[in-house]
């Protein structure tokens, strides 16, 4: 079972990752919602919350301390990357806070239990843990899908497998007018 949870936390790591692939400096930053989302900012996000969940619950600290989590950081500081930080520095971060979780995962059986400071001390186990950052990884993957799909068109699960139905740039035309057109329709006899 832990095989198998570890498996589709590594399948959300990878394609955050692949989304990033390709892209200028300023297209990985780009706020492309009206919350800033961008495709490098899921990227610190994803790193800070490995770190913290398979780090600090189960005290195992990780070598370096980030400013722009825990007490006294600046409101969603761990969603964007100033222009000091660079590309490099952020997706290795999070190769390191990555090794650091399955050190973490491997090392601990799924009933171990730590506690959570930011949800009120409580316990948790391994599992409830590795449950929580599987559903948050995949669904900032799902984010990091769509922003890259805004950006440049480019969709899907992985390079190797998007997942999607095998259709020419023409069919997907002629798709989305058609879904534009039901909801065209749709709103007409609504009002």
């Amino acid at each position: 079972m832990k095989a198998d949870l570890h498996s589709y936390l590594k399948g959300g790591r990878d394609a955050l990752l692949w989304k990033l692939d390709g892209l200028s400096e300023y297209d990985i930053r780009r706020p492309l919602t009206r919350t800033a989302t961008n495709l490098l900012g899921l990227v610190k996000h994803s790193a800070a919350m490995e770190i913290l969940y398979f780090g600090v619950v189960f005290g195992r600290p990780f070598e370096q301390e980030l400013p722009y989590v825990g007490d006294g950081a600046e409101i969603n500081a761990d969603m964007w990357a100033t222009a000091d930080e660079t590309r490099d520095e952020i997706v290795d971060l999070y190769r390191r806070a990555i090794a650091h979780a399955d050190t973490t995962i491997e090392a601990l059986a799924l009933d171990e239990v730590g506690r959570v400071p930011w949800w009120g001390d409580a316990a948790v186990t391994l599992h409830h843990v590795l449950v929580h950052v599987i559903a948050e990884t995949q669904r900032h993957a799902g984010h990091a899908d769509i922003v890259r799909e805004l950006i440049d068109g480019a969709a899907g699960l992985l390079p190797s497998n998007d997942n999607l139905p095998p259709a020419d740039e023409s069919w997907w035309l002629d798709h989305r007018q058609r879904v534009e057109q039901a909801a065209l329709d749709a709103s007409r006899r609504s009002d």
